[in-house]
């Protein structure tokens, strides 16, 4: 035998092994002499180690590393003490790894670590063991295996056929190092056992190691037996919640419930809730307090004082009151708009005299791009207001206003409370965005819930289902958005003050995009620093050629989009561009989109402009009519819907009994073809009524109409004019196609003192009663109506003879 080597027992055959070996690190493991366990084995230099080991004699030396996070362990990062291991059975992984089946020899002592790069060999020294039997060993013998029976009877980690194995080992300290491993222990207790050489002292500390097992085991039987009534299937979250709360109960640990309950009711008193609310918030929690920490209906009630507490009871923003600050801020913002902006500080005036708010809600209403929505965050910015906004597009729940009851798993308070919440003060401004657009079905109607939100009278008491507490919005500023007010319901309009955008002009929208648009889109393309900009004139085509609206987004579209292309030339040729003119525009933005539809050409026959109003502004109508020989029909196209077409009947009818001196069978013999253009798109409603009529009459008398008169208003067939609605928005498209009249019914008189005054100077207005005052103002010889048309009301009308089996009608 060389002095390199030493001799070992391995199952009654002696091992001879060499005094320097492989080394395998282990991470977290620690092996026993007489222990067969199956390792993986993953690192480079291991798996060498591995394959150096299989070519010489299958030994191999296993230490524990102090650290499992070091890759390349040296000898301060291993225990100085290992085992000797021969390894059984190797099994290679298609992942690169190696799985072998190993059995302990010996423990040795690593004297020294060599690293040969590819893997690392230690000098080792066997330990000698101390084996002294005598009657303690006895003793020990016997409480080990006693209480080694307990351990592995409360330890459901442990098979039961780990008994029999253990304690059928002849000798004991084979017994002892095989139960030294079967402990579910850290790896720093394990490795003690390991290094102690006295077979004795090892045995007391395997001795003390069950002993301190079996009272924990103990323990954690009666933290069992305490939770295992509460727990139910599938609640294994809960389960373990109340075997920490046991656990720290019984290490003499406070309950988290106690401490979760003090930290609400220390919530509660800072909070300083109303009498009402501090009622409540104390009832809720008592419940709380008695409800198991994981139950559903638990979270709803913490969810619920989470709420509550976190209210605005108290806290208010300080309004800026100084009426000529907040003009200038909103002048800054918006241009134009100048009964909004007046209206804003009407408003302020009165809260700075009497300290609280008064009067009604605000309700923008205009087409899109005319900026409602942005027009909301500017009278918050400027009153210095915290600025919520509540988008109700497509909103059918009333849920979403009031919120849901705590009976449902996952309630929550409605967007007016939560949206209150977020502020986190009971006076900011809310723009309840687009009012006119909620539905309603089974689940409620939210435009009723609004109702209490947005009347002054009532919101003092607002009552959220959720909180089942009143809260005080009568701080609140409310302002409504919509594009339209036929879809919002009387009872709600009865509470909002309506104040119209019609939209802007053309020299309007130029202002606009010089101040506003061009430099935040410049900035936004990160071409700040383009000087040549945009020519009026090509703004102006922009304008008139590239957008079609009452507002201002297509128009940022298109400059945007020349900003864009600018931004790609300076990339490519690293300049900037010259300026955007009319003559270089299509450069940019391609061919124009739009034909102006203006209403300057010469005076026709059967041809009048009428104005129609959409859901995006103010549009104008060529209304056309033409006969030819047939059998007395009336034609109607352009996409014409059932209210158009009776309107179209009715000023036929009018036009009929007012031209009694045509031949008897003219209507027999001719048909009558009214036409509206842009067939394509459809159209309705009875605002065109005086248009037609007024066709009609000047193709019966074949007398032009003047090309300068624009006319809306609803005919009856006695030639009476009624009102009609969208007048600003009419009015605007009038001075944007280029008319220069406006025929208007007089009942819309408050509608046309309402106009901005720049509408108001571009048009001359005719308000009137009846078809004859329109007739006498479009024609272009209103003479020739009074010598020709007949009075329809006359008592010595030719009753004998009446028009194609029209009946007269005496007044």
């Amino acid at each position: 035998m060389s002095d390199r080597e030493f001799k070992l027992q391995l199952n009654g055959e002696e091992v001879l092994v060499p005094a320097t070996l492989p080394l395998l690190p282990l991470r977290d493991v620690v092996v026993f002499p007489f222990m067969v366990t199956p390792l993986l084995v993953g690192r480079e230099q291991s798996v060498e180690a591995l394959e150096i080991a299989m070519e010489r004699d299958k030994l191999i030396c296993v230490s524990t590393q102090y650290s499992p996070e070091t890759n390349e362990p040296g000898i301060t990062d291993i225990y100085p003490v290992g085992t000797v291991l021969k390894i059984l059975q190797v099994i290679r992984t298609p992942d690169q790894t190696v799985k072998i089946l190993v059995e302990g020899i010996a423990r040795v002592s690593i004297e020294d670590l060599t690293n040969n790069g590819d893997f690392s060999e230690v000098r080792i020294f066997p330990i000698v063991e101390i084996d002294t039997v005598n009657v303690e060993t006895e003793a020990l013998t016997r409480s080990i295996k006693d209480r080694f029976k307990e351990y592995v009877r409360l330890n459901k980690r442990l098979p039961d056929e780990i008994l029999m194995s253990v304690l059928n080992m002849d000798g004991i300290d084979r017994m002892t190092d095989s139960i030294s491993a079967s402990i579910v222990g850290k790896v720093q207790l394990k490795q003690q056992l390991l290094a102690e050489p006295s077979l004795v002292e090892r045995m007391r500390k395997v001795n003390k190691i069950l002993a301190d097992e079996l009272e924990i085991l103990q323990v954690e039987l009666k933290i069992e037996d305490e939770v295992q009534s509460q727990v139910q299937k599938n609640q294994k979250e809960f389960y373990l919640n109340e075997q920490m709360r046991a656990i720290r109960k019984e290490l003499g640990y406070g309950a988290d419930d106690d401490s979760e309950i003090d930290e609400y009711h220390d919530k509660i008193e800072a909070s300083k809730l109303p009498e009402d609310a501090a009622e409540s918030a104390d009832r809720e929690l008592n419940r709380l307090a008695k409800m198991p920490a994981m139950s559903p209906e638990a979270a709803v009630v913490r969810n619920y004082l989470d709420t509550l507490i976190a209210l605005p009871w108290h806290e208010r923003s300080h309004d800026r009151l100084d009426t000529k600050k907040v003009r200038s801020a909103l002048d800054e913002d918006h241009y134009g708009l100048e009964k909004v902006k007046e209206r804003i500080l009407e408003f302020l005036a009165v809260l700075k005299m009497t300290k609280k708010i008064q009067g009604s809600i605000l309700c923008l209403v205009g087409p899109p791009g005319v900026g409602k929505t942005s027009l909301g965050r500017s009278i918050a910015d400027s009153m210095n207001r915290k600025f919520v906004r509540i988008a109700l597009g497509g909103v059918r729940d009333e849920a979403e206003i009031r919120g849901h009851r705590r009976t449902y798993i996952g309630s929550k308070p409605g967007r007016i409370i939560e949206s209150l919440r977020r502020a986190g003060t009971r006076n900011p401004v809310f723009l309840l965005d687009e009012v006119d657009k909620m539905g309603n079905d089974f689940r409620g109607d939210p435009s009723s819930a609004l109702l209490e939100v947005l009347d002054p009278e009532q919101n003092t008491t607002f009552s959220d289902h959720f909180l089942e507490v009143d809260f005080d919005l009568s701080e609140v500023m409310f302002i409504t958005t919509a594009n339209s007010l036929h879809t919002i319901p009387a009872a709600l309009q009865d509470r909002m003050e309506v104040i119209r955008l019609p939209g802007y002009l053309d020299h309007e929208k130029l202002a606009i995009a010089q101040n506003f648009l061009i430099p935040r889109q410049l900035e936004r393309n990160g071409v700040a620093k383009w000087k040549a900009g945009f020519k009026p004139e090509a703004l102006e085509m922009i304008i008139e050629g590239y957008t079609r609206e009452s507002g201002v987004r297509q128009l940022e579209r298109e400059i945007a989009s020349i900003c864009r292309k600018v931004a790609k030339h300076r990339s490519e040729k690293s300049r900037f561009p010259g300026p955007v003119s009319a003559r270089n525009l299509e450069k940019y933005l391609g061919p124009t989109k739009y034909r102006r539809r203006v209403v300057e050409r010469d005076p026709e026959v059967g041809v009048v402009t009428g104005l129609a109003w959409t859901i995006v502004g103010g549009e104008i109508l060529q209304i056309e009519s033409t006969s030819m020989p047939g059998g007395g029909q009336l034609k109607l196209t352009g996409n014409l819907k059932d209210v158009m077409k009776e309107s179209a009947e009715t000023a036929l009818s009018f036009a009929r009994t007012r031209c009694l001196d045509l031949p008897d069978d003219f209507i027999k013999k001719t048909d009558l073809h009214i036409h509206v253009p842009e067939g394509a798109v459809p159209k309705d409603g009875p605002s065109a009524g005086i248009a037609m009529a007024t066709s009609i009459v000047s193709l019966l008398l074949n007398e032009p109409v003047r090309a300068d008169v624009a006319m809306t208003g609803e005919v009856t067939l006695r030639g009476k004019v009624l009102p009609i609605g969208g007048l600003p928005e009419k009015a605007v498209a009038a001075v944007r196609a280029g008319a220069k009249v406006v025929i208007i019914p007089k009942e819309n008189e408050k509608d046309f003192l309402e106009l901005p005054d720049l509408v108001k100077d571009n048009l001359e207005v005719h308000m009137v009663e009846t078809m004859d005052e329109v007739l006498k103002i479009a024609l272009v010889n209103p003479g020739k109506v009074n010598s020709v048309m007949k009075t329809h009301f006359s008592p010595t009308l030719n009753r004998e003879n009446p028009v194609d089996g029209v009946s007269p009608t005496v007044s």
